[in-house]
C-alpha cells in the first residue's frame, strides 16, 4: 500500500472529526461508551473487544469496525480490538466497500464467494489486514467476551439478549441502503461513512484521554 493512500485515510479521518457536528446527546453516549471501554481495558490489562452489530452486517457495522480498526492505530490503542456481526448473514455490501475505498482503504479478495466474499482490508503495510465479510455476531471469528455496540435499531430490537456481551450500548446510524440504485447513493454512503468516522474518532480520542489521566 502506498504512503499517499495512508495519508488520504488519515486526512479523511481528521477532516470528518473537525467538521462533523455531534449533538449533545450523542456526545454523552459516546463518552459513556469510552468510559466503559477504558474501565474494562484497565481491569483486564489485556485486549478489549468491541463488537459492532447490525442486522445484515453489510453497511453500518462494517463501517464502524473498519474505522475502529484504523482508530486503534491512529490513537495508539493497540489493545482495543474491533469486530462486527449481524443477526443474519448477507454480504459486505459493494457500496460500503466503494465508500471506504474512496477514503483510501485497500480491499483485496482473500476468499472468493459469489454471495459473501472475504476481503483483506488494509491502511498501511505495517498492520495485519482486517478480514471483512458478513457474519453473525456470535461467529467463531469474533472474540469474546466483548462490548456490544448495536448500530441499527432492528438489531437492537431483535437481540434482547446478546450472549458474551459484558456491556451493551445502542449507537444507531441512518441506513444508506435507501439510496441504493439511485443517483444519490455515493453521496448517501459518504455521509454515513463520514458520520461514523467522526464519531469513532471522538470515541477513541476519549478513550486515549482516559488512559492518559
Amino acid at each position: 500500500m502506498i504512503l499517499e493512500d495512508t495519508l488520504k485515510i488519515k486526512k479523511f479521518f481528521e477532516q470528518t472529526a473537525s467538521v462533523g457536528v455531534i449533538d449533545d446527546e450523542r456526545i454523552i453516549l459516546l463518552k459513556s461508551i469510552a468510559l466503559k471501554i477504558h474501565e474494562v481495558n484497565q481491569q483486564t490489562k489485556d485486549a478489549t473487544y468491541l463488537n459492532f452489530i447490525c442486522t445484515h452486517n453489510s453497511r453500518r457495522s462494517q463501517l464502524a469496525q473498519v474505522w475502529a480498526y484504523f482508530a486503534a492505530s491512529y490513537f495508539d490503542l493497540p489493545t482495543i480490538k474491533a469486530y462486527s456481526g449481524g443477526t443474519a448473514v448477507t454480504a459486505f455490501f459493494k457500496n460500503t466497500v466503494k465508500t471506504l475505498q474512496a477514503a483510501g482503504f485497500h480491499f483485496n479478495v482473500e476468499k472468493f464467494n459469489h454471495q459473501n466474499p472475504t476481503y483483506a482490508i488494509t491502511f498501511d503495510d505495517k498492520h495485519k489486514a482486517l478480514l471483512g465479510f458478513s457474519k453473525l455476531y456470535d461467529d467463531k471469528s469474533n472474540v469474546n467476551p466483548f462490548i456490544a455496540i448495536t448500530t441499527c435499531s432492528s438489531a437492537d430490537e431483535n437481540c434482547p439478549f446478546i450472549p458474551n456481551a459484558i456491556f451493551r450500548f445502542h449507537l444507531p446510524y441512518k441506513d444508506p441502503k435507501e439510496s441504493d440504485n439511485t443517483r444519490f447513493e455515493a453521496e448517501a454512503y459518504l455521509k454515513t461513512n463520514s458520520q461514523i468516522a467522526a464519531e469513532i474518532y471522538f470515541l477513541f480520542q476519549e478513550i486515549q484521554k482516559l488512559h492518559l489521566n
